[in-house]
């Protein structure tokens, strides 16, 4: 750990700064580590591979690993901070909506695959990190330091008040009409499902078992398909159970839960415990009542209303600083459930002025480096 309130700026001299390992070699480690975990499908990384290749902002959300293992060296300044149970891999497409046991619509982050625990810093300057090269390359028409400061504004907010979940009806007028946008057409997403591959080889008895425990009714005749979905995930199995109950079709998946990508770069093996359950049972919100952890195995609702939401499929008519700090005062809503506000905002006040915006430059920087290096190759 760096010595207490030393502020460093990346150089020549920095270690791990340009003899840090290639963005292949680090991809090639990770994968093999994976791995070691869950059997990998081939075709889903290289659809993963071409996905990153395709534009830096599909790199970045494919490439958590390399955040993992570069982010505390680049951003030493800002790394020096309690810990906490934080997301991880944080970027702007990973919030979307569910509904909660009132049948309300819940918005948040949609994704604690990658939980662990780090400096609370970690998931403020990859959110913002991500805002950038969302600006530059997905539609994000936001000033991008504009964007930082709107998502450090919702983190303060919320840690001066009460932590309050978002659902999306009297209080949030404005997210609820652009979640709204978002929400799938029913035939259309129940055409993309079915039109997935039937998994013709044994899915492993605890993938099965929980499908089954996460229907209404164990009896009920599933179709297993292998799911094609996300990035950063992609490589690993998803298996889908369809069924028909009361006259429409109903879903589940069950995916692997594995350890972060953060404890591969801390030289951690793959076996070490996943700190997903850990994180979901303190987060600050309306819970997902088919969202469940089972064993080795994460298994949740698929529906028309409960996905993520992409930023081009947003309406054109939006509030993007709004959006912005609604995010940050998610971050904050995930974070102090682990760590009290007071603390964390006495952290905050000793950080350098304007520290997020320069550790996102610095970040992304650092991502559009490895993403050219990236697409040039095989």
């Amino acid at each position: 750990m760096f010595p207490s309130g030393k502020t460093l700026r990346p150089n020549a001299a920095m270690p791990g700064y340009h003899d840090a390992p290639s963005i292949h070699a680090a991809t090639a480690d990770y994968e093999r580590w994976l791995g070691r975990g869950t059997p990998l499908i081939a075709a889903d990384l290289a659809r993963k591979h071409e996905t990153m290749r395709a534009d830096v902002f599909g790199f970045f959300r494919g490439s958590y690993y390399r955040w993992a293992q570069r982010w505390a060296t680049l951003c030493p300044e800002v790394a020096h901070v309690p810990h906490l149970l934080a997301v991880g891999d944080l970027h702007v497409a990973n919030f979307g909506t569910w509904r909660d046991a009132e049948g309300r619509l819940a918005w948040g982050v949609n994704d604690l695959d990658e939980a662990w625990t780090l400096p609370f810093t970690n998931d403020l300057v990859r959110l913002a990190a991500s805002a950038r090269l969302a600006v530059r390359v997905d539609g994000l028409r936001l000033d991008e330091d504009a964007a930082a400061d709107a998502i450090l504004d919702g983190y303060r907010e919320a840690l001066a008040s009460r932590a309050v979940p978002f659902v999306l009806a009297e209080a949030h007028p404005a997210l609820h009409r652009m979640a709204m946008n978002r929400l799938k057409d029913p035939e259309v997403f129940w055409d993309k499902l079915r039109g997935f591959k039937f998994v013709t080889a044994p899915v492993p008895a605890g993938a099965l078992a929980a499908l089954r425990r996460a229907l209404p009714t164990r009896d009920l005749t599933m179709r297993i398909v292998h799911r094609i979905a996300g990035v950063g995930s992609l490589g690993r199995p998803r298996y889908v159970a369809i069924a028909e109950w009361h006259g429409g079709l109903i879903a589940r998946e069950a995916k692997p839960i594995i350890a972060s990508a953060a404890a591969w770069a801390a030289g951690k093996p793959v076996s070490t415990r996943p700190l997903y359950a850990d994180l979901l049972s303190r987060v600050v919100r309306c819970p997902d009542p088919f969202l469940w952890p089972r064993g080795r195995w994460l298994v949740r609702r698929l529906a028309p209303d409960c996905s993520r939401i992409d930023l081009d499929a947003l309406p054109r008519e939006r509030d993007e600083a709004r959006l912005m700090h609604a995010m940050g005062r998610e971050v904050a809503n995930v974070h102090v459930g682990s760590l009290s506000a007071r603390k964390i905002d006495g952290a905050l006040k000793r950080l350098p002025r304007r520290w997020l915006r320069k550790a996102a430059a610095r970040m992304t920087d650092d991502a559009e480096r490895d993403w050219r290096a990236w697409r040039t190759s095989r």
